[in-house]
């Protein structure tokens, strides 16, 4: 725990082979670390002395419930107001440093592990007052309200949640849940999934939920649709609804990923 890949930026020099991981289907993408560099990064508006990765976003016909962000701020940057949709909530993940969050008036210091859930509506800005950079994952979603239900913005972090152990597993697949599957309340969750070596998901997951799947820790053969897939720390895996998916984690230490998925509410059709 807390062994967080992060990416670092820079530029390949010009004798690198072009020929890398990234691969972009009907059923899901996979983006590897290696093409997270300097050239890819975005600004943000209202932050200052910070970069992003954007890794996600909705797009017509594939993946259409999220956007998810790796944000870099350097020393005395940040944002007093990060968050410009009001009916959009949030989800932050420090991977490296430390980060100071207001939220709503009240100040919280953020450590590697800290998770933040921002509420739609909530006021929240953030500022890198150390001396080092600090890097955080930031999934966004319109959020799905629900009559006589409303979600409330929290803070923790990863070391002081308990980790469930899946069904009949003995251990070697955990699930680090912030809050409850069955608050409906929440129409997602980020949480992490850990592995322990020779663990596996022993059949394709296949459903409606879609993910983002940011490898924090370790390597593993993913089953995307057809596909086996190798991954490892920093890589994204990107799916849409009904992408059949399994895991095989071989080790030698643990695979753990953040996994973002949209739940608890009806299919609307009208």
């Amino acid at each position: 725990m807390g062994n967080y890949y992060y990416p670092t930026g820079g530029l390949p020099p010009q004798t690198h082979l072009t020929t890398e991981r990234a691969i972009v289907t009907e059923a899901y993408t996979v983006i590897p670390k290696g093409v997270l560099t300097d050239i890819v990064t975005s600004n943000l508006p209202g932050f200052t002395n910070t970069r992003s990765w954007i890794i996600a976003r909705p797009i017509s016909g594939f993946a259409t419930t999220f956007s998810q962000l790796i944000v870099e701020i350097a020393p005395g940057g940040g944002a007093p107001k990060a968050e410009f949709e009001a009916g959009v909530e949030g989800v932050i993940f420090v991977t490296k440093g430390q980060l100071n969050l207001t939220l709503d008036g009240e100040l919280h210091h953020l450590e590697e592990g800290g998770y933040a859930y921002l509420a739609a509506g909530a006021e929240w800005g953030v500022e890198n007052v150390s001396n080092d950079i600090v890097s955080y994952h930031w999934i966004r979603k319109a959020y799905e309200r629900l009559e006589g239900y409303e979600a409330k913005s929290f803070v923790t972090n990863e070391k002081d949640v308990e980790p469930t152990s899946m069904p009949d597993t003995n251990d070697v697949w955990k699930t680090t849940r912030f809050t409850d599957s069955s608050d409906l309340a929440h129409d997602m969750q980020v949480n992490i999934v850990t592995f322990q070596p020779g663990g596996v998901i022993p059949f394709p997951e296949t459903h409606v939920m879609e993910h983002g799947l940011y490898v924090l820790e370790g390597k593993a053969m993913y089953l995307l649709n057809n596909d086996w897939v190798e991954v490892e720390a920093g890589d994204f895996m990107w799916l849409r609804a009904f992408c059949p998916q399994a895991c095989y984690a071989g080790g030698p230490g643990e695979f753990r990923y953040l996994l973002y998925k949209d739940m608890n509410r009806q299919v609307k059709l009208t």
